[in-house]
């Protein structure tokens, strides 16, 4: 599955801190009717994220219902991506 969206990049100071940006409602219901067949558990979905021209593997976080992108130092450097930029995220679930 393939999606593709839009969405600010925010900051969270837990444990270990990290930027995100949010899966939209609609996009978070498609993952959630595939992820029990594609996660490795804890409700992480492995995925291909690409921003801009840079792709890489990760996983979403499930929170609050839906699931959060995290985003890497090295990919913000690379596409110059900034706290409340909005972003254009597509994703490969599964892969």
């Amino acid at each position: 599955m393939d999606l593709e969206f839009t969405g600010p990049v925010w900051y969270w100071r837990g444990p270990a801190p990290f930027h995100f940006v949010t899966v939209p409602v609609d996009e978070a219901d498609s993952i959630g009717e595939v992820a029990a067949h594609v996660t490795y558990g804890w409700g992480m979905v492995p995925v291909t994220v690409t921003i801009g021209v840079t792709s890489w593997s990760t996983s979403l976080w499930p929170k609050d219902d839906g699931y959060i992108v995290p985003l890497k130092a090295d990919v913000r450097r690379a596409e110059s991506i900034e706290l409340d930029d909005v972003v254009t995220v597509r994703l490969g679930i599964g892969v």
